[in-house]
């Protein structure tokens, strides 16, 4: 799959794709330069599309552990885009459009990084095969470190490893994986009514608001730390616009609120340079 030319069509529908699937993403990824937005793009596309499965309540786990395995599978083999159809073609009817096109974001990525991009996809894509052979079963503190580093700590690692391809940046991974947790935590807490409804609880044993609010507050705590390590640049920049809707959401949680409005989202990008 290496070495397609990408065209702005390819570029546009990634576009697209992202505006409708999420809007804190979709801010930092169009400000990126050309090379850092295709990576960026291509990586949060492809992670998209198989936590779709991952989340889907129609299918069984079975199935979904299955889907999710094949995706892996197909991430590492030689022709990604006959892998990937041949995973998809027996349930693309069941799924979302976001997915059965990652044969396209993965596209997409740059060479000098897609091999880097496409390992923590196939990682992901494994451990939440994990996660849901196992039903989410989360007992304890380290069980969540665990999740949340499945589905978001490593984003933060591969972001550092596209950081440092692109132009050299250095950052701390710890931090890194504390960045995409943060994130995954509030994401957590923001979808808990939606999650118990199908069965799923992320809180550990005997947590409340509380709890969480502390574990995704000290998470974020690290992540601020990680973004005032880096240098001024776009790696900073696109941080930053996530990193701080994370802590308005989180004071929004605090005081029995949940999501962030549209103007309240446009107002707290504005202010950031």
């Amino acid at each position: 799959m290496e070495g397609i030319p990408i065209t702005n069509m390819m570029l546009n529908d990634a576009m697209t794709m992202l505006k409708l699937t999420s809007r804190t993403f979709y801010i930092p990824i169009s400000k990126l330069i050309p090379e850092l937005k295709e990576a960026v793009s291509s990586a949060y596309l492809c992670m998209r599309a198989i936590d779709e499965v991952e989340d889907d309540e129609k299918l069984p786990a079975p199935i979904k552990k299955e889907l999710l395995l094949g995706a892996a599978q197909a991430m590492k083999s030689q022709n990604i885009e006959e892998s990937l159809h041949q995973v998809w073609q027996p349930y693309r009817d069941r799924l979302p459009e976001v997915t059965v096109r990652m044969s396209e974001w993965a596209q997409l990525c740059p060479a000098g990084i897609a091999p880097t991009v496409y390992n923590y996809i196939t990682m992901m894509a494994e451990q939440m095969a994990d996660w849901v052979g196992t039903s989410w079963n989360i007992r304890t503190e380290e069980d969540l470190d665990k999740y949340t580093y499945s589905v978001a700590g490593m984003v933060g690692e591969m972001l550092s490893d596209i950081w440092r391809w692109y132009d050299g940046t250095e950052t701390d991974r710890v931090k890194a994986v504390a960045f995409g947790r943060g994130l995954q935590a509030v994401n957590i807490m923001r979808n808990r009514s939606e999650d118990l409804e199908r069965g799923v609880d992320f809180f550990p044993d005997g947590w409340d608001l509380k709890d969480m609010l502390r574990y995704t507050r000290r998470n974020l705590k690290l992540a601020d730390e990680y973004l005032a390590d880096l240098k001024k640049g776009p790696a900073r920049t696109f941080c930053q616009i996530p990193l701080s809707l994370a802590h308005a959401t989180v004071n929004l949680i605090a005081v029995g609120g949940n999501k962030l409005t549209r103007d309240a989202v446009l107002k707290i990008v504005s202010k950031i340079k």
